[in-house]
């Protein structure tokens, strides 16, 4: 036995081809056209039931009139004696054949094949073929030359009754009213269901957006997080199936939040435990560079005190970043604070470290005139987190921009923000880097003591306190970086 295929010919085809059209795309497209399809299958069927409906009913009022026209036409011929005598004048003829566009035709013969009147050309009914019923009609479609035509007929008896003869009477007329009535109805009919099956798409295309309304919520909620915030979703007043995949989505995100939480605690605490081992080291070496007359030792206890120094700067920043962490940045408290103090004071802390370094270290702030003391910049938020911020941008200027370069930081008020500016003229940095590097272990070059964390540092910070950083070029040549935070109302 042959295996029966699978594809069911042009069904197979045509399910292919709505499994590929709904298989794609948004989940309201295909909704959309589930609905619609079968509603358009329905529209499409019931347009044609009610042309052929139509056309049975035009069909049985031109039967009507045929019959009756052929009933009047079979009056006016009367049998006499052995031959007929025709009453039909040419004004009825001229009646029967006035309207060309609506073209009526009519025969009358005595079967088998003697023509008495009308036309010649009248085909004769299928019934013919056999004993025919008189006085009973026959209606039937057929056509005259290249036109379609619908024909009554009618066998009747005449003669006398030793020769007894039929009689068969035809009056045909051409479908043209038929088909216009036919389609007068179809229209009458399928445009009131047109404004219904589209009312029906309204309804249901409204309902699809209400019904999905809840993915978007769900959609907007994920979109407008920060990669970092692993906190629950909240939808509870969705249909029980987004509120199961707002659980799902909540199981994975706090499995997600745990194993952050172990990275970063162990972060956090390798660092602490590596903490005291360095800066003892750092110390030792130190003390052994002071004391040591041995150039090649010196040289060797110099290599080992840079990677101390190093060392603990990485330690150091593991620990900022661990404390911009969402967690730990909810947990610390939020003060209101004086921006502009925190900076002056930072810029101070930092001046000797910069001579250190060959850096002039300067303060561009109306704070260092000699005029009326500036308005504070007040600010809410974790001042230990925003000082390590700005720390790390002054930290990194000294650390990159080089012997002899300047640095300068402004402290300002801008539309609702603070800013912070830290301007150098040192190398500056490609454009195509000015965003790598806020990257974690993202270095732009390989000298200095840094370790590649203290850009993303301060882009963490400046996030949880719903601010930006970015760095742009100076003209000739330098990098400024801005950190902008919002106001305090």
């Amino acid at each position: 036995m042959r295996p029966i295929s699978r594809s069911w010919g042009s069904g197979g085809w045509l399910q292919r081809q709505l499994a590929r059209l709904l298989g794609h795309g948004s989940l309201h497209r295909q909704l959309l056209l589930w609905l619609l399809l079968p509603q358009l299958v329905l529209w499409l069927a019931a347009a044609f039931v009610t042309y052929n409906v139509a056309s049975r009913y035009a069909n049985r009022g031109i039967d009507a009139s045929l019959l009756q026209a052929s009933r009047s036409l079979a009056r006016q011929i009367k049998p006499i004696g052995s031959g007929l005598l025709i009453d039909f004048p040419r004004a009825a003829q001229d009646i029967l054949e006035a309207d060309p566009e609506d073209r009526i035709f009519y025969m009358v013969s005595t079967p088998p094949g003697q023509f008495i009147l009308g036309s010649r050309k009248l085909p004769l009914p299928p019934q013919a073929l056999g004993a025919p019923r008189l006085r009973e009609p026959y209606f039937y479609d057929d056509r005259l030359e290249s036109l379609r035509i619908r024909v009554a007929a009618l066998y009747l008896p005449i003669g006398e009754e030793g020769a007894p003869q039929v009689m068969l009477v035809q009056i045909a007329r051409s479908q043209a009213s038929r088909d216009e009535l036919a389609r007068a109805i179809l229209v009458d009919t399928v445009l009131p269901l047109s404004g219904l099956i589209a009312l029906m798409t309204m309804i249901v295309w409204a309902g699809i957006r209400a019904g999905l309304a809840p993915l978007g919520r769900l959609r907007v909620l994920v979109e407008d997080r920060a990669p970092t915030d692993l906190a629950p979703l909240e939808l509870e007043a969705a249909p029980p199936e987004v509120r199961g995949l707002v659980r799902a989505l909540n199981q994975l995100l706090a499995a997600m939040h745990e194993s952050a939480a172990v990275q970063r605690r162990f972060v956090s605490h390798a660092a602490h435990q590596l903490r005291t081992p360095l800066a003892g080291l750092k110390g030792q070496t130190e003390v052994a560079l002071a004391s040591n007359t041995d150039p090649a030792l010196g040289a060797r206890l110099a290599r080992v005190h840079e990677s101390a120094v190093r060392s603990a700067h990485l330690v150091n920043q593991l620990m900022a970043l661990a404390r911009a962490d969402p967690e730990a940045v909810a947990a610390l408290p939020r003060t209101v604070f004086d921006l502009r103090e925190l900076v002056v004071e930072l810029v101070a802390e930092n001046v000797p470290r910069a001579l250190q370094a060959g850096i002039d270290l300067g303060l561009a702030d109306e704070a260092a005139t000699d005029g009326p003391p500036p308005a504070p910049l007040l600010l809410r938020g974790a001042p230990l987190l925003l000082r390590e911020a700005a720390l790390n941008l002054v930290d990194n200027a000294i650390r990159y921009a080089g012997s002899g370069a300047e640095v300068t930081v402004s402290v300002r008020a801008e539309a609702g923000w603070a800013v912070v500016e830290v301007s150098d003229t040192g190398p500056g940095l490609p454009p195509d880097q000015l965003e790598a590097v806020f990257g974690r272990f993202v270095r732009a070059t390989h000298e200095g003591t840094g370790c590649g964390l203290g850009l993303a540092i301060v882009r963490e910070i400046a996030e949880r306190h719903g601010g930006s950083v970015h760095l742009e070029p100076v003209s000739p040549h330098g990098l400024r970086a801005r950190l902008r935070l919002p106001l305090s109302n």
